[in-house]
């Protein structure tokens, strides 16, 4: 049985049907108050059991109410590696993962979210993250060096050394983001294709590792890892916004 897509959003927020699709909005509201709405089809499963695995289609129309939207909006897959919502609540005994995804993903200035410094790390642009799974102990031994990413040497080395266990691959995807635009995403075991309005804009080696979950959101977060080492986390004052899909299609083959 394919899972169904479910709603979630904060105060005020919504998730509205549409004819062929649905409307995600976010209210108007200043910084440090967090805003989202979100269809996702993993919210209350452990990562074990998320839904998707290659190969994994995903088509659809969007459009967003602005070209430059403070927070991140998008669509595609991932692990959900920090908790629902980007770690605003997570979720109940998930522990957080190294990240896996394939999306579609708009990212105001304040966020930087590339690891390397020759792929997108803000603007709109398809990527990839391929992770190993780490066993949680693992990982938790390597959380105890976060204490040094205050330290701008420290954090620099950290952000290299990372950048060669998180892999990634992108490409920015020169549309105007508040027309109406055909999106698709061929996820396969050995690569991800990436289609604008029929054409291809990024062939990727470096497909995510399964189980994902199917994704699609607005909010006004942002997060940035900088090659100087800073670091910026937060949420950011936003008008009212949205982003509109249709004609949404997945399947398994």
């Amino acid at each position: 049985m394919t899972p169904a897509l479910t709603p979630h959003f904060t105060p005020s927020a919504s998730v509205t049907p549409t004819p062929n699709g649905w409307r995600l909005s976010i209210p108007a509201g200043p910084r440090g108050q967090y805003r989202l709405a979100q269809l996702d089809d993993y919210a209350h499963l452990p990562r074990s059991a998320f839904p998707r695995s290659p190969p994994f289609t995903l088509s659809l129309h969007a459009r967003a109410s602005a070209t430059d939207l403070p927070g991140t909006w998008g669509f595609g897959l991932w692990n959900d590696p920090f908790g629902f919502a980007l770690g605003f609540g997570n979720t109940p005994g998930r522990l957080p993962a190294l990240p896996n995804a394939a999306w579609f993903f708009h990212a105001s200035p304040e966020n930087y979210l590339s690891l390397r410094n020759d792929t997108p790390a803000n603007g709109f642009f398809a990527g990839t993250f391929r992770s190993p799974r780490w066993p949680a102990p693992l990982l938790a031994l390597a959380l105890l060096a976060l204490p040094l990413l205050a330290l701008r040497p420290a954090s620099r080395l950290l952000r290299r050394l990372a950048s060669h266990i998180v892999r990634q691959d992108g490409s920015a995807v020169g549309v105007d983001v508040t027309q109406w635009h055909d999106y698709s995403i061929h996820w396969q075991t050995g690569a991800v294709l990436f289609f604008v309005d029929g054409a291809e804009i990024l062939r990727t080696p470096l497909a995510p590792r399964g189980p994902l979950g199917l994704v699609l959101w607005i909010d006004n977060q942002y997060a940035a890892w900088r090659p100087d080492g800073s670091l910026g986390y937060g949420t950011l004052e936003n008008p009212a916004a949205w982003l509109e899909i249709d004609k949404l299609h997945y399947n398994c083959a």
